[in-house]
């Protein structure tokens, strides 16, 4: 290829590129028509994900860190609003590995904060009497109106979002409703996607439950399976 056919294609190539680009930003925006987002909304979006990769994957100060630049990005707005909504998004990511501990930070900004959101959190605490079903999002209302551990096995089932189904799960699991069916789609959910801190802390809740039930060999194979996880936290190896 001459050296003007390789300018040229490494023309045409950058205006692929950027009309790539450009259809991607078109359906993030969800309509071509409407201006793009804000650079802060699309910096908070990635660093919000980042925190929620990392910290389901074990890597707490990789996650804490990420967060808190994700903070910084929505402070840049004034928007107490926001603000609540972030962390009440990692109190949610949190509960998908069971830690369960009170959303301080979130209650702090409690009274910036929408019905929509206190409904969630109260949703996330497993205190469900009394819930507007109406002013969660979509894919959880199911599990409100399921009264029997078959249709919450399936309305869980039916949370086709990994993230979502393992934060229902854990409301599940804080509202008294987690049979062995749901925590086995939990484990199996967490292991799917490869999040070791979550599914570490399932595993954990199906060694209990098989311990107290005199499962020796149920207990035994979920011992085997928590020592492989641990093992890639340390780098360790360990014979099948």
């Amino acid at each position: 290829m001459t050296g003007d056919a390789m300018r040229r294609a490494g023309r045409v190539g950058q205006a692929l590129r950027q009309t790539v680009a450009a259809c991607l930003l078109a359906l993030l925006t969800g309509c071509a028509s409407e201006p793009p987002p804000a650079d802060w909304q699309i910096n908070a979006h990635s660093l919000l994900a980042s925190y929620t990769a990392h910290y389901l994957n074990g890597d707490t100060l990789l996650a804490e860190r990420h967060f808190e630049r994700a903070r910084a990005e929505i402070a840049r707005t004034g928007r107490l609003d926001l603000l609540a909504r972030a962390e009440l998004t990692r109190c949610a990511v949190r509960l998908a590995a069971l830690e369960t501990g009170a959303c301080t930070a979130f209650e702090r900004l409690g009274t910036h904060a929408s019905a929509e959101d206190e409904t969630y959190a109260r949703f996330l605490t497993g205190a469900w009497q009394g819930v507007d079903a109406n002013l969660l999002p979509a894919r959880y209302r199911g599990l409100l109106a399921a009264r029997e551990e078959a249709a919450r096995l399936r309305a869980l089932d039916e949370i086709k979002d990994p993230l979502s189904r393992a934060i229902a799960a854990g409301a599940l699991l804080s509202a008294g409703h987690a049979s062995p069916e749901v925590i086995a789609l939990a484990t199996r959910t967490a292991s799917d996607q490869g999040w070791r801190r979550a599914l570490l802390a399932w595993l954990e809740v199906q060694a209990k439950r098989a311990e107290a039930a005199g499962d020796k060999a149920g207990l035994e194979l979920v011992r085997q399976r928590i020592e492989l996880v641990q093992s890639s936290l340390t780098g360790r190896r360990t014979s099948p």
